[in-house]
């Protein structure tokens, strides 16, 4: 028996299935440290995370950095070339996000390793982290479309092959996020529960579920149920605040039709003893701009 069959057998967050099955209680930490003294959040904002899944922190990248953060994205959009498979389009043709700003620019290189931010992702996975994943998010007034509800760990467990439920991510305003103009919303607390879901993985999946996700994403009964749960809660404030959040967190985002773009830079941290393995739901793995496997080595300030 191959190793990915046996892998499967052993999968302890079983989705991409062809039937519905109970959610799965999450059995591992979401605060990684042991100690409140390993990184830069006290014991209150721990707890909050813990509990929520979720923590805003304000004044992460400073009015100083803005400028030329959001120049930088505008030169991204216009340089790389419209075949680039980096570059997400929506069906207008405008851009949707670009993947691994990071290596592209080294303004977005020192915004990963700013101490309001690695020290952060380092603290709340308990020791040294890696990118996996980084993209800017582009949502243009008017015709930006939303993303529907899901948890980034089903897909990254699915697709990527990402074990265990140890992946932070980071999202960051660079412009202000109103109620009104498309801001993410999350479904708190629902971090703590795992959600199966139903539909076998189409091959090369990537290239239709960045721009509309059909599969992988919890039926409407689920969505309800862990709605009247929980409840919602909307991340919003002044551009360099940043929204810190599970990797099993649900999430997703409305469409906007205000004349306000929305804009952030995405980074996703994983711990280095979290490395990804074969897809536990999918025949191959997704291209390195989505899913790093050669870059593993730990960021460092």
């Amino acid at each position: 028996m191959s190793s990915a069959v046996l892998q499967r057998l052993h999968d302890p967050y079983p989705s991409r299935l062809n039937h519905a099955v109970t959610p799965v209680e999450r059995w591992e930490p979401t605060v990684w440290c042991e100690e409140t003294s390993d990184g830069p959040l006290g014991a209150a904002d721990l707890d909050r995370f813990a509990d929520d899944g979720h923590l805003s922190r304000p004044g992460t990248v400073g009015d100083d950095t803005l400028p030329s953060l959001r120049t930088e994205i505008d030169r991204l959009a216009a340089e790389l070339a419209t075949d680039d498979p980096r570059v997400i389009r929506e069906p207008r043709g405008t851009i949707r996000s670009i993947f691994q700003p990071h290596l592209l620019s080294g303004l977005v290189a020192d915004v990963v390793r700013m101490d309001t931010v690695l020290p952060v992702a380092q603290q709340l996975l308990g020791g040294d982290v890696y990118i996996h994943q980084a993209r800017i998010n582009l949502m243009p007034g008017f015709t930006g479309s939303g993303f529907y509800w899901h948890s980034d760990f089903e897909t990254w467990h699915a697709e990527d092959g990402m074990p265990r439920m140890r992946a932070v991510s980071c999202s960051i305003a660079l412009t202000h996020n109103y109620p009104y103009n498309g801001s993410l919303m999350v479904i708190p607390g629902s971090h703590r529960t795992f959600y199966p879901c139903v539909g076998a993985t189409p091959d090369d999946h990537h290239r239709e579920s960045l721009v509309a996700q059909q599969f992988g994403v919890p039926d409407e009964d689920t969505l309800t149920k862990a709605v009247d749960r929980h409840g919602i809660d909307q991340f919003t404030g002044a551009a360099g605040s940043a929204l810190w959040f599970d990797c099993n967190l649900l999430h997703g985002s409305g469409s906007n039709i205000t004349p306000l773009p929305r804009s952030n830079i995405f980074l996703v941290f994983n711990s280095v003893d979290n490395q990804l393995t074969a897809p536990y739901a999918a025949k191959a793995i997704r291209p390195e701009h989505l899913a790093a496997r050669t870059a593993t080595d730990p960021v460092r300030r």
